[in-house]
C-alpha cells in the first residue's frame, strides 16, 4: 500500500463538544462493528475515569476504510490541562478536523489547539455539530470559526477550509446547515479530498518519530508513531537517535497497525501509517527510530512547560498505612517517573528530602487526575496546595496568564465581575449568546484560578460554565487574598460524636458525621471566622441520674459539606496537606500539633517582619 491510500487526521476540539461520539459514528457506519455487536457509547473512551467523568484524558488512534482509503484517526483530549497529549499527536498527522458546537461556538481549548495545528501548516475541516440543538445559532458559529482563523494567521490555503454540519448523535452531515444530512457520506468524502497523503517516500531510509510510548504485559514497552519515511518490518534493525542526537541499536519485536479498534500484528508497514511495536525496551517519547546504516534524526517534539506545582510526599498521618498498599517514598518515587515517561506535559523532581518530591503540570485537573489514578491504583500519599510556577526576567518577576471565559446567566454579571476583579482579573470581552446569556472573557492570573470554579458554581447555582487557556507570562499582578475563613481543627485523635459535633456546630460548616476517625491536626470544618479554631469534636456527653428538661429533644445536625478531590485542592490553604488514601481523602495541618504550629507561625512572623521589603517582594 502506497502513501497516497492514507489520511491521518486528529480531531481536536473544546471540552464536551462531541469528539468521542463523532469517532463512534464514523467507526459504525465504516462497518467496522458487526450488525449484531454490542458497541458501548463512547467507545474511545475506555480509560474509567474518562467515562466517569465524560471527557477525554489521553489520545486513542483508530481506522477506518472509505473505499480503498486508510483513514487513521487520533482522538484527542479537549481540556488545555492535557495539552501535551494533543501537543504530540499533531506530529503523526496532516490534516484536523476542527469540531465546533452549534451553540457553544468557538471555546478557549478550540483556540488553544488550532493555533498548535496552524503552526504546524495541518489542513483544517471544520464541522459544526449538533446543529440539531434547539438552541443552535449555526452562521454566528461560523462567523466566529472565521474570525479565530483571522486573529491566529492562518495562511489563505488554511483559510480554503470545507464546512461540515452534522449532528454526532444522530449520524449525520451535509454541507449545506439548511439540507438534512442522511449519513456521514459527505465528511467521509470531504477528508478524502482536503486532508493530503502524508508526505515521503516509502523507498527511502527509514524515519519514524516515537509520539506515544505505552506497556504491554505480554510483549513490554511499546513505542508509537508515524512512519515518514520508509517501510518498518518486524525483526529489522535499526538505530535510536535520542533527543541530545546520540545514536543506538536496536532490534523492533513485534509490528502492529490499527483496524477500527484493534491492533493487528504484521510483518511490514510502509511510510504514511501509523504503527506501534515492541522491542526497544528503553525507548523514549520524541526520539527518531531509523535506518541502521543511515540514520537521519526528526525535530523532537516541543511541549509547553508547566505552569502549576505541587508537593507530593509520603503519608505520615496519624491513620498511615490503614488503607493504602503502596505507603513508602521507594514506590512514590518509582510511579511519578514512571508516569513522567509517558506523560510529556509532567515534570517530576527530587527534593532535599527523600519524602518529598516536586511536581509540575499544566493545571489542577492535570494533577488531580494522577492523583487520582494512583489513588485508585493503591497509593498513599499526601500532596501540598497547588501553586503557579515563576519566572524572572530583567529583575522583574513574571507570573502565567490565562484567557478565561465565563458563560454565565445575565443577572449574576455583577457578582461574578467583582469575584474575577478580586483575582486580578481583567475584563477583555463581553458577549450576549442567548436570552439572558452572557458571555464574559477575561485575563486573569492562573493562581487567580485556584477555587474559582467552586465558588463560580455556587454563586450561579449550577449555571454558570467557565474554561480557560494558558496566553503567556506577564509582570506579577500583586497579592490575591486566599480563603476568606479559617478552619475547624480536630484537637485530639479518637471518634467524632453526635454529641461532640452537635457542641460545635455552631461554629462554622463541618466536613465530617459521627463515627468519623479523626486526629490531632486534622480539619474537620470550616470556621465563621478568620481564624483557625481547635475543637473537640470526640467530646461525649457526661452521665447523670439527673433528667435533663431536654433530654428527649432529638440532637440534630447540618448535612456536612463533602469535597472531591478537585474541591480538596482547591480549599487547601498553604499551610495545610491533604492526605490521600483508596478510600478516604482528609485536610489536616502540615504540622499537627497545636503547640508546635503556633511556634512556627511566631518564627515565621518575626522572619517576615524583620526582612527588608525588596528582599521579601524577591521572594515571592
Amino acid at each position: 500500500m502506497s502513501a497516497n491510500k492514507f489520511r491521518n487526521i486528529a480531531i481536536i476540539a473544546h471540552v464536551d463538544h462531541g469528539k468521542t461520539t463523532l469517532v463512534d459514528t464514523l467507526l459504525r457506519q465504516s462497518g467496522i462493528f458487526r450488525e449484531n455487536q454490542q458497541v458501548a457509547e463512547r467507545v474511545m473512551d475506555s480509560n474509567d475515569l474518562e467515562r466517569e467523568r465524560g471527557i477525554t484524558i489521553l489520545s486513542k488512534n483508530t481506522s477506518v476504510s472509505y473505499g480503498d482509503i486508510k483513514i487513521n484517526i487520533v482522538d484527542t483530549p479537549g481540556h488545555s490541562d492535557f495539552g501535551g497529549e494533543v501537543e504530540r499527536v499533531l506530529k503523526m498527522v496532516d490534516g484536523v478536523l476542527l469540531l465546533v458546537d452549534a451553540f457553544e461556538g468557538a471555546m478557549p481549548q478550540t483556540r488553544f489547539v488550532l493555533r498548535k495545528a496552524l503552526e504546524l501548516r495541518l489542513q483544517p475541516i471544520v464541522v459544526i455539530n449538533k446543529i440539531d440543538r434547539a438552541d443552535a445559532r449555526v452562521s454566528e458559529v461560523v462567523d466566529e470559526v472565521y474570525e479565530l482563523f483571522f486573529e491566529l494567521e492562518a495562511n489563505d490555503e488554511q483559510l480554503d477550509f470545507p464546512i461540515i454540519y452534522t449532528s454526532a448523535k444522530a449520524g449525520t452531515a451535509a454541507v449545506n446547515s439548511s439540507v438534512p444530512g442522511e449519513n456521514m457520506k459527505p465528511l467521509f468524502e470531504a477528508i478524502i479530498e482536503h486532508i493530503p497523503a502524508p508526505p515521503g517516500s516509502p523507498d527511502g531510509p527509514l524515519q519514524l518519530l516515537v509520539n506515544t510510548t505505552e506497556y504491554d504485559n505480554f510483549v513490554g514497552r511499546m513505542g508509537l508513531g508515524r512512519i515518514n519515511r520508509g517501510t518498518i518490518s518486524a525483526g529489522q534493525q535499526v538505530s535510536i537517535i535520542a533527543h541530545d542526537g546520540s545514536i543506538r541499536q536496536g532490534r523492533i519485536g513485534t509490528l502492529y497497525t490499527y483496524e477500527g479498534l484493534e491492533r493487528l500484528p504484521v510483518q511490514e508497514a510502509v511510510c504514511g501509517d501509523i504503527v506501534s511495536f515492541s522491542g526497544l525496551e528503553e525507548i523514549k517519547i520524541g526520539e527518531t527510530v531509523a535506518c541502521k546504516d543511515n540514520p537521519e534524526q526528526i525535530e523532537p517534539i516541543t511541549i509547553d512547560e508547566p505552569t502549576l506545582q505541587m508537593s507530593f510526599m509520603v503519608n505520615d498521618s496519624p491513620f498511615a498505612g490503614q488503607d493504602g498498599k503502596y505507603l513508602t517514598s521507594r514506590h512514590l518515587r518509582a510511579r511519578l517517573f514512571k508516569e513522567m515517561e509517558r506523560n510529556v506535559s509532567l515534570r517530576v523532581e527530587e527534593t532535599e528530602s527523600p519524602d518529598i518530591f516536586q511536581v509540575c503540570g499544566r493545571g489542577e485537573l492535570h494533577l488531580s487526575i494522577l492523583i487520582e489514578t494512583m489513588r485508585r491504583e493503591g497509593f498513599e500519599l499526601q500532596v501540598s496546595k497547588p501553586e503557579v510556577i515563576y519566572r524572572r526576567e530583567g529583575g522583574r518577576l513574571l507570573e502565567p496568564i490565562e484567557l478565561l471565559m465565563v458563560d454565565i446567566p445575565e443577572d449574576k454579571m455583577g457578582v461574578i465581575m467583582e469575584i474575577i476583579g478580586a483575582r486580578k482579573g481583567e475584563m477583555a470581552n463581553m458577549t450576549n449568546i442567548g436570552p439572558n446569556q452572557l458571555r464574559l472573557e477575561f485575563r486573569v492570573p492562573a493562581r487567580g484560578l485556584i477555587g474559582l470554579r467552586s465558588q463560580l458554581l455556587s454563586e450561579t447555582r449550577g449555571h454558570g460554565v467557565m474554561s480557560h487557556i494558558f496566553l503567556g507570562y506577564e509582570p506579577y499582578k500583586g497579592e490575591i487574598k486566599g480563603r476568606y475563613r479559617g478552619v475547624l481543627i480536630a484537637m485530639e485523635t479518637g471518634e467524632a460524636t453526635m454529641y461532640g459535633l452537635h457542641s460545635v456546630q455552631d461554629r462554622g460548616v463541618l466536613f465530617i458525621t459521627p463515627g468519623a476517625k479523626v486526629y490531632e491536626g486534622m480539619v474537620v470544618g470550616e470556621h465563621t471566622r478568620e481564624q483557625d479554631l481547635e475543637i473537640n469534636v470526640c467530646k461525649k456527653k457526661h452521665l447523670t441520674n439527673m433528667r435533663s428538661s431536654t433530654a428527649e429533644t432529638a440532637i440534630r445536625l447540618e448535612e456536612p459539606r463533602r469535597f472531591s478531590l478537585e474541591e480538596a485542592l482547591e480549599y487547601l490553604g498553604t499551610d495545610e496537606l491533604l492526605e490521600i488514601t483508596p478510600q478516604n481523602l482528609r485536610l489536616r495541618k502540615r504540622i499537627l500539633n497545636k503547640h508546635d504550629r503556633v511556634k512556627s507561625q511566631k518564627y515565621a512572623q518575626s522572619n517576615l517582619e524583620n526582612t527588608p521589603r525588596t528582599e521579601f517582594e524577591t521572594t515571592l
